[in-house]
């Protein structure tokens, strides 16, 4: 299974075996990136915790795409790929994108109907960390 992360790909089985070579779940964790969504378009995100199993080691990543019809589908996707790494996770939050590759602009916005609204403000932090020369914002708005 392969990913596209910002502008580079990454397949599970490599993060897999990074785990494997350094030992350490933590290590395991950072490797996960912290944002995976479509290059351009509007689509449903949410933003989850990842943790490791039996340990304290946890921080949040965003998740989007336009090919989920509902947010859950996005969940469903992304959990067994994490969970086959030894992590755990919960949504805590959808919204939806609107990614303007073109303008370099991304607008986070609007809630999931099985997740409720994401903190954006999170959601958009982690996002300016990956799209640094974007324009990134958010909004309460539903539309």
């Amino acid at each position: 299974m392969l990913f596209v992360l910002s502008r580079s790909v990454i397949s599970w089985r490599s993060i897999g075996g990074l785990c494997r070579a350094t030992g350490t779940m933590a290590e395991a964790l950072a490797k996960i990136p912290d944002v995976e969504i479509d290059p351009d378009g509007t689509f449903k995100y949410i933003l989850l915790r990842v943790k490791v199993k039996d340990g304290d080691a946890q921080k949040d990543v965003v998740r989007g795409t336009k090919s989920a019809e509902y947010h859950n589908h996005i969940f469903e996707k992304v959990n067994p790929a994490l969970e086959a790494l030894g992590m755990e996770c919960k949504c805590l939050g959808g919204g939806k994108m609107e990614h303007n590759k073109e303008d370099r602009k991304i607008r986070v916005f609007g809630e999931s109907t099985a997740f409720g609204k994401a903190d954006h403000s999170v959601s958009v932090e982690k996002l300016k960390t990956v799209f640094s020369d974007y324009e990134v914002t958010w909004s309460d708005d539903k539309k």
